[in-house]
C-alpha cells in the first residue's frame, strides 16, 4: 500500500510522493519559547515524531527539522515582567522544551535553527519580496502586500475580505497601507532588541522566520510543513504568502495536528487550564504521557483528563508487561518487520488508532502463547510487538534513563529488590514462612507489584 497523506491545501488525503526518491525533508513549527512546554506542544510533537518514525521504517532518509522562536512580542512581555533579560528567558525555557522532548522520547531533530540567527536569510526574503512588488516598507516596518497575492486564503480556506487582519498593531499611526497586510518585520521600539536592516532597525515578523529557515535548510521546495492546526491561519497562510510570491515552491504537503482540549475548551494559558509537562511527568510515567497523547489520530482533537491518562496507563502495562514476560522465556529476535495490517493502518494517513489495535491484538496472541508454553508462538509475538512499539516510540528500553534523578533511583531500586527478593525465596524454601510474608508486605507497601509465576517471582514498579 502506498503511503497516503492528509494535505490541508487541498483538503484531500493523497499519495505521498517525495521529491527526491527515498528521502523526505520536513520543517515543524517549533514552540515560541515565552514559557516552559505544555501538554498541547508535546502532543504536535509526538504526533510528528510518529510521522518521522513511520517514513524512517518505510525506508526513507529523513531531514527533520523543528525550528525555536527565540524573539517575540509574548518573550518579550514576560521577560519583563519577571525582570530578567529576554534572551535569558528564551534559553532557560528552551531548555525545557528539550527536556520534554526527551522525556517523551521524541527523536532529536536533524537541525533546530532559532530565528535570532536567522536574519541575515529574512533580509533577502524581504528584499525579494519588495523586489518583486508584494512588500513594502512603511514607519520602519516591512508589510506584506495581502492583495498583491491573489491565492491568498488558498491553506485556511478563507477569503481576504472576510479575514481580519493577521496583525494585532494596525493603527493610524504604522505604515500599513491596508488592515489585511501583515508584518515581515518590526520597527524598533525603545528598549527592545533591534537588527539593523537596509529599512532600519527592528526584529523579525513571526511569519518571516519560519519562510526563511525553512528554505535556508530545505531548498526552495520541501516535502512536507507540519504544526499545530491553530497554526492554519494566519501563520502558515503567511508563510505560503511569503515564500511563493517570492517565486519559491515551499512545502508540497502540509499537515496539521489536532488540538488537546480540557472540559471542552482549547488549551490556553488564558483559560488557566494549561498542564506543564514537568507537572504531569511527576504524577504520571512518561511512557504513558506519550501513550495518550499519539494514541488518537493525529488529526482529532484530545480531550485531557486524569481517567484517560490512567486508561493509557494501563494500556502500556499490557504491552510492557508481556514484552517483559516474552522476553524471559525466549531469546529476542532480531530485527523483525511490522505485521501487515500495521502497515496498512500506517500507510493510511498516519492511521494510531487502527495500528494499536493489531499491536494489542498482538499481545493478546502472546499472553495466550504464554499460557500455553509455544515458545516459537511466543518468539513471533515478541518480534512483531518490539516492531510496532518502536515505531510508535514506546519501546520500554527508551524510557530507562529519562530522567538522571529518576535514573538514579532506579538504580538503587534495581540493586535492592532482587536481593529482598532472593531472601524471601530463601525463607519459603526453609519454610520460615512468616518471614517470607514479611518481606512480601514490605516490598508491596513500598509500591512495587510483586508476581509469583511458574518461573519463579517477578516485579515492577506501576
Amino acid at each position: 500500500m502506498t503511503l497516503r497523506l492528509h494535505d490541508t491545501r487541498t483538503r484531500t488525503t493523497r499519495d505521498f510522493a517525495p521529491l527526491r526518491d527515498g528521502a523526505v525533508s520536513i520543517y515543524v513549527c517549533g514552540p515560541t519559547v515565552q514559557s516552559a512546554p505544555h501538554v498541547g506542544h508535546a502532543r504536535s510533537a509526538v504526533a510528528f515524531d510518529i510521522l518521522r518514525r513511520w517514513l524512517q521504517t518505510s525506508g526513507y532518509a529523513v531531514t527533520f527539522l523543528r525550528n525555536v522562536t527565540d524573539i517575540d512580542d509574548k518573550i518579550l512581555h514576560n521577560a519583563s515582567h519577571a525582570d530578567v533579560p529576554w534572551w535569558a528567558l528564551a534559553a532557560e525555557n528552551t531548555r525545557q522544551f528539550t527536556a520534554a522532548y526527551d522525556a517523551l522520547n521524541v527523536l532529536p531533530p536533524t537541525g533546530e535553527p532559532r530565528a535570532t540567527g536567522h536574519v541575515p536569510e529574512m533580509v533577502t526574503l524581504m528584499q525579494r519580496l519588495i523586489d518583486a512588488g508584494h512588500a513594502y516598507a512603511g514607519g520602519g516596518d516591512v508589510y506584506f502586500d495581502v492583495r498583491s497575492f491573489p491565492s491568498y486564503g488558498e491553506l485556511s480556506g478563507q477569503k481576504p475580505d472576510q479575514m481580519l487582519s493577521s496583525e494585532a498593531d494596525a493603527d493610524a499611526a504604522s505604515g500599513k497601507r491596508d488592515p489585511l497586510d501583515f508584518a515581515l518585520w518590526k520597527g524598533a521600539k525603545p528598549g527592545e532588541p533591534a537588527w539593523e536592516t537596509p529599512w532600519g532597525p527592528g526584529r523579525p515578523g513571526w511569519h518571516l522566520e519560519c519562510s526563511a529557515m525553512a528554505t535556508r535548510y530545505l531548498g526552495a521546495e520541501f516535502d512536507i510543513h507540519g504544526g499545530g492546526l491553530d497554526l492554519v491561519f494566519p501563520h502558515h497562510e503567511n508563510e505560503v504568502a511569503q515564500s511563493v510570491a517570492a517565486g519559491d515552491g515551499f512545502a508540497r504537503y502540509w499537515m496539521h495536528n489536532g488540538m488537546v482540549n480540557t472540559s471542552g475548551e482549547k488549551m490556553s494559558k488564558s483559560l488557566g487550564n494549561s498542564l506543564v509537562v514537568a507537572d504531569v511527568l511527576q504524577r504520571a510515567r512518561p511512557q504513558a504521557v506519550r501513550y495518550f497523547l499519539g494514541a488518537p489520530h493525529y488529526r482529532s482533537d484530545v480531550e485531557w483528563s486524569e481517567e484517560a491518562l490512567a486508561e493509557a496507563e494501563a494500556a502500556y502495562t499490557r504491552i510492557e508487561n508481556f514484552l517483559e514476560r516474552a522476553a524471559e522465556l525466549v531469546e529476542a529476535p532480531g530485527p523483525q518487520p511490522v505485521p501487515e495490517a500495521f502497515a496498512a493502518a500506517m500507510d493510511d494517513d498516519l492511521g494510531v488508532p487502527r495500528a494499536l489495535g493489531v499491536l494489542h491484538a498482538s499481545v493478546r496472541d502472546g499472553n495466550a502463547a504464554l499460557a500455553a508454553g509455544d515458545k516459537a508462538a511466543v518468539a513471533r509475538s515478541l518480534g512483531h510487538v518490539q516492531a510496532m512499539v518502536a515505531v510508535l516510540g514506546l519501546a520500554p528500553a527508551d524510557y530507562a534513563t529519562t530522567r538522571s534523578q529518576e535514573g538514579s533511583l532506579r538504580h538503587v531500586v534495581d540493586a535492592l529488590v532482587p536481593a529482598l527478593i532472593t531472601a524471601r525465596e530463601a525463607a519459603r524454601s526453609r519454610k520460615d514462612y512468616a518471614e517470607a510474608d514479611r518481606i512480601r508486605d514490605a516490598l508491596t507497601a513500598s509500591g512495587l507489584v510483586i508476581e509469583d509465576t511458574a518461573t519463579g517471582p517477578r516485579w515492577r514498579v506501576p
